[in-house]
């Protein structure tokens, strides 16, 4: 049984603990002063203790529980993220998502890379064997680029509804390769394989039926956004596949945390990419516009990617979630549990 001593010597620190949770809860953490916040740490990490002392009596079941609870109050405001803003989306697109391109370019660049081998497959296969496009095609495709005719004139009559699903289907396959690199890369790989595939044979047979102009000039104006976002949501399946397999001198599991962090960070930061991709591609790619105004736009469009991805966030201080997979790095070493009074 635990001596009413120790209750009674214990209990102010539990107190003031209390307090100033109550305090943050109710005016929020910036109005704990340097000193509250000290004690914050220090109170935390003794009524942890104490707690640990109170389990081992069966008559204080009570003061355990509540113990817990305040344990559980103190720990969710000591490791709570920080509270999204609009400056902070702002902050994301305009420094953190650029910076994160940067540090993980090299397995973009191999997601594109699996993607053009996948394309030139696809185009040799096509052209070398005329009834591997209607397979993979099928009869209704293959009949209508046959007919010279493309296949996107449709869209035109329904422009909103046909923009909507356009950005629906990018973003579950981007999502899609992105989570398949939990499958140890394999996923990722297949499906970034299987669209170049297609791309080949769609490309091989409209420059057979004669339509090579026709294809390019509807996919330029959207194709160089949605492509490299593509490809992105390739590295980033690519990152978790690393964290997994090749966690070096990390646990395995804070490898995964760490690059899939930095994966969901490129997933995210193509978002807003993918949507303008999709309203282009519903409303410009298929339309009568003259095809130098189509390619005029996707030179635009692809200056400004590169610009953005290459010099947006190089100056100031890098955030250090970009380095550490979103877990930031400490920024004050806190005060020894065996300073308490």
């Amino acid at each position: 049984m635990i001596p009413a001593r120790w209750f009674e010597k214990r209990k102010p620190y539990w107190d003031r603990l209390e307090s100033i949770v109550d305090v943050s809860s109710r005016r929020g953490v910036a109005a704990l002063s340097i000193r509250e916040l000290q004690e914050l740490a220090l109170f935390y990490r003794q009524v942890a203790a104490d707690l640990a002392t109170v389990r081992e009596d069966p008559m204080s079941r009570r003061l355990a529980d509540y113990l817990n609870q305040l344990l559980a109050r103190a720990h969710n405001l000591i490791y709570m993220g920080r509270r999204s803003s609009p400056r902070g989306i702002l902050l994301f697109y305009r420094r953190i998502f650029p910076q994160v391109f940067r540090n993980t370019f090299d397995y973009t660049a191999i997601a594109t890379a699996l993607f053009l081998a996948g394309m030139l497959v696809g185009f040799l296969a096509c052209l070398g064997d005329p009834a591997f496009q209607r397979f993979f095609l099928g009869p209704a495709m293959t009949d209508t680029i046959e007919h010279h005719k493309m296949w996107t004139h449709s869209i035109l009559s329904i422009k909103p509804l046909a923009a909507s699903a356009i950005m629906t289907n990018n973003l579950s396959v981007s999502f899609a390769t992105y989570a398949a690199g939990i499958s140890a890369g394999l996923g990722t790989i297949y499906l970034l394989g299987f669209n170049g595939l297609l791309m080949g044979v769609i490309s091989a047979a409209c420059w057979q039926a004669g339509m090579g102009g026709e294809l390019w000039q509807f996919v330029a104006p959207h194709g160089v956004l949605e492509l490299p976002s593509i490809f992105i949501a390739g590295g980033a399946g690519l990152l978790i596949a690393r964290g997994l397999l090749f966690p070096g001198h990390l646990p395995r599991r804070d490898s995964l945390a760490h690059y899939g962090g930095q994966a969901t960070r490129l997933i995210l930061g193509i978002v807003p990419i993918l949507v303008i991709a999709g309203t282009i591609e519903g409303f410009v790619s298929p339309s009568s516009f003259p095809a130098a105004a189509k390619f005029c736009l996707a030179a635009i469009l692809a200056a400004l990617l590169v610009v953005y991805l290459t010099q947006a966030g190089r100056r100031g201080t890098a955030d250090p979630a970009v380095h550490t997979g979103g877990t930031p790095l400490p920024r004050r070493r806190l005060p020894r549990a065996d300073s308490a009074p």
